[in-house]
């Protein structure tokens, strides 16, 4: 059978550019679609404008502390809307990067919504496209859950185009993308209150990490409620929202951000009209090479789980990096056989760009226990020399997890400055199966925060 295209790819954020890109550069006929905007959600309504606003929060403690090295500046002023508006300049760049690198791969790009009439056939703007291939990559969407005056709350896809920066924020969630955003806002000069259901945030995160960054963001003023939710939301005579708790208290706040999940993009797609099958939790079912049930069409990224036994989902984690590895593993096993390998989903490192900042690779040390290894764990908590001549409390957090029988690096978490770009450098030497032993033989950059992993002796504990 003859096909119009032997890929089309529904979706043009990171995972299904680099597909779409590779594919062509192995010799395929390739079209894309995208409705919204052309690099997904990590460039317009993510990573990159997040830690952009992370950046803008960092001056405050920035210019507070320039007095203590002899600088001597005046008056601060944060003004909400120059930094919105370059923001919005630096996405419309990225927007243009992300359409020459599609036109200069030779794939064909069509904007606007897609749809599947059948296991090969798509429709856009009208016109019906067959091909051999369909790579789904639609990514996710924040999602805010039912409740009265739910619709009054915004999320993170609305955060980035707020015309002032809010005088009272409620931040709800306990995950990394709620926990950054209250980082923002409080930063920023918003006053900021972080209500979380559950005892501590981010879970899933090493314990020690979490108590350091519950511990640091209480001193950097963030107020951090635990064991409550909201009951519901409703507008206050002068414009304001009144947040009815379920504890039975009550706050007035000018905006609340939901930051509690996301849910797979699969509008409008025409799923029905394919063999695709979901999850129980929504997403759409694929094996350990990204098949769906459906032979002829594919899915990477935010919008897939497992139902078949792979390693998908035991390993999912919904990161820009992952997505790019998932898509350039789909391209090469359809047209680059012989270069084709499985995304390995081991050993991922990752960072939460709150104030301060988490970066972690490997597992926690709850999770070495539970695996039924018994490690030897390093931890140093520390001023950072960056701070050494203020008054600032903060304290950075390193930690090792290293299995006390083979003496192997299993996780590394560190809290502070710039900690996700010292991590990566970490993660490399945990690929390589690094033991402790290299990392004591390793000599240190003096002075940096970086050698105290290097010159971690003591073991703090040992437990398993």
């Amino acid at each position: 059978m003859s096909f119009d295209v032997d890929l089309f790819v529904i979706g043009a954020g990171s995972g299904g550019v680099r597909a779409a890109r590779f594919a062509a550069g192995f010799g395929a006929r390739v079209a894309v679609a995208e409705s919204r905007y052309l690099g997904g959600t990590c460039v317009n309504v993510g990573c990159v404008p997040k830690k952009l606003l992370v950046y803008g929060a960092s001056y405050q403690d920035s210019l507070a502390h320039a007095a203590d090295f002899g600088w001597q500046v005046g008056k601060s002023v944060f003004d909400w809307s120059t930094l919105i508006a370059n923001k919005n300049t630096e996405i419309s760049r990225l927007n243009g990067i992300y359409k020459n690198l599609l036109s200069n791969s030779g794939v064909t790009l069509h904007e606007g919504h897609a749809r599947l009439l059948d296991a090969n056939t798509v429709e856009i703007n009208g016109q019906k496209i067959s091909a051999a291939h369909i790579l789904i990559a639609t990514g996710g969407w924040p999602s805010v859950p039912k409740f009265p005056g739910s619709e009054l709350a915004i999320t993170s896809n609305d955060a980035f185009f707020l015309e002032q920066l809010p005088k009272r924020v409620l931040v709800i969630g306990g995950g990394y993308i709620a926990v950054e955003f209250a980082s923002i806002f409080q930063g920023l000069g918003a006053e900021t209150s972080l209500l979380y259901r559950g005892d501590l945030f981010l879970r899933g995160f090493d314990q020690s990490v979490r108590e350091h960054v519950r511990d640091q963001l209480e001193v950097s003023g963030l107020d951090l409620q635990f064991k409550t939710d909201i009951e519901s939301l409703a507008k206050t005579d002068d414009g304001r929202i009144k947040a009815s708790l379920k504890d039975g208290r009550e706050l007035i706040v000018d905006s609340v951000f939901y930051g509690t999940g996301r849910r797979p993009m699969l509008d409008n797609l025409g799923l029905e009209n394919t063999g695709v099958r979901l999850t129980k939790q929504g997403y759409i079912a694929v094996d350990e090479h990204y098949v769906t049930a459906e032979a002829s069409i594919s899915a990477i990224g935010d919008v897939i789980g497992d139902d078949f036994g792979g390693e998908v989902a035991t390993a999912r984690l919904q990161l820009t990096p992952v997505a790019l590895a998932e898509g350039m593993a789909v391209a090469r096993r359809l047209f680059k056989p012989d270069e084709y390998r499985a995304v390995n989903y081991q050993l991922i490192p990752t960072a939460v760009f709150c104030l301060p900042n988490i970066g972690t690779v490997g597992i926690s040390e709850e999770d070495a226990v539970a695996s039924g290894h018994r490690v030897n764990i390093y931890e140093s908590r520390f001023k950072p020399m960056k701070l050494s001549l203020s008054g600032s409390q903060e304290r950075s957090l390193m930690k090792l997890i290293v299995d006390a029988d083979s003496d192997v690096v299993l996780g590394c978490h560190v809290v502070g400055p710039d900690a996700g770009e010292l991590v990566q450098g970490i993660a490399v030497a945990m690929k390589a199966g690094a033991t402790k032993a290299i990392f004591d033989d390793t000599i240190g950059i003096h002075p940096t925060s970086a050698e105290e992993l290097v010159t971690l002796r003591s073991v703090t504990r040992t437990v398993g």
